[in-house]
């Protein structure tokens, strides 16, 4: 159980922007914890990793925790985790290893399998590698999704019908990761778990995902009415129990502290599958993992002060 903590007594370092594709919804993050935050009674200064002047000022200050916001490459997949451990700052979120992992969706799927938690079939490739289409058709079958191996927020996703357009997807895929997973399409409803805890992680309602595109792509995610959120989930009980114990398992596997969210299709007979899972939730108003939280009783500020009751926790402070 997480020690609670005075929040005045608390000097936070915000971390937003840095240098992915995802540097703006990182901004927008940033800008709504920050406003949690404070609202909290927080004492929060923001800084941008990819700006040198900020990472001096990061590095000479003091600060107790850092709330990172940084989502993709460069924040996300433990590369300033290990900086705020080389620092000694607490940080909400998982730490170098899990982070890393849980970026690499390809390596991802290796734990999800291993752990037996239900995944659709993948190839995976690397920039250089000899490929056919057929061959990974009859592998993954038809329609299948391409993607890139260390991005997020759906950019560079694609849903192919035929082996023409699998040829152009991954064509351009390459050109934005050196790494790409190729997996089953799924038809069903989208789902997503919010997780929070260390040792003994516990789920969030279950939101149901209605994209206004045909799946949860960049603009659905973030663009005002893009999607529509439905909390609690239009699901029966056993059906809320399965989809949660299958995001608390990932947690687990992946071996992530404080939160993660977990995207989980659930076929048209039923059946679910664990499609990634995010250890740097976003933080926008149009963010799933603060529309979890409300659903559970949890204001924004109230998220952001757990966040880092259990970033203490995680730090034995």
């Amino acid at each position: 159980m997480a020690t609670a903590i005075d929040p005045s007594r608390i000097k936070v370092a915000l971390l937003a922007g840095g240098a992915s594709g995802e540097r703006e919804i990182s901004l927008a993050s940033g800008a709504g914890a920050r406003e949690a935050l404070i609202e909290a009674g927080f004492t929060v200064d923001m800084f941008d990793p990819s700006v040198k002047e900020d990472l001096k000022r990061l590095i000479g200050g003091s600060y107790d925790v850092a709330f990172i916001c940084l989502h993709g490459r460069y924040g996300e997949d433990g590369t300033i985790q290990g900086l705020l451990e080389v620092l000694g700052i607490p940080y909400i979120g998982s730490g170098v290893w899990a982070s890393a992992l849980a970026m690499d969706k390809a390596r991802t799927k290796v734990f999800y399998r291993h752990f037996g938690i239900n995944t659709p079939v993948n190839v995976t490739l690397h920039r250089g590698d000899e490929y056919q289409a057929e061959t990974i058709i009859a592998k993954v079958g038809m329609p299948c999704v391409v993607k890139p191996a260390n991005e997020g927020s759906a950019i560079g996703v694609h849903i192919v019908k035929d082996a023409d357009t699998l040829m152009e997807a991954i064509s351009e895929v390459f050109a934005i990761d050196h790494e790409l997973l190729i997996e089953t399409y799924i038809k069903g409803t989208e789902l997503t778990v919010s997780v929070l805890g260390n040792e003994d992680p516990h789920a969030l309602p279950v939101i149901e995902i209605v994209p206004k595109n045909k799946f949860y792509d960049f603009e659905s995610k973030y663009a005002p009415g893009g999607s529509e959120h439905i909390c609690p989930a239009r699901l029966d009980e056993e059906a809320t129990a399965r989809v949660q114990a299958m995001a608390v398992a990932a947690h687990k596997a992946l071996t992530c502290r404080g939160v993660s969210r977990t995207d989980i299709i659930m076929d048209e007979q039923g059946v679910c599958w664990v499609l990634e899972t995010n250890t740097v939730p976003g933080m926008t108003s149009t963010s799933l993992l603060p529309d979890s939280a409300r659903a559970a009783g949890y204001s924004f500020p109230e998220l952001c002060t757990k966040l880092i009751e259990l970033a203490f926790e995680d730090a034995g402070k």
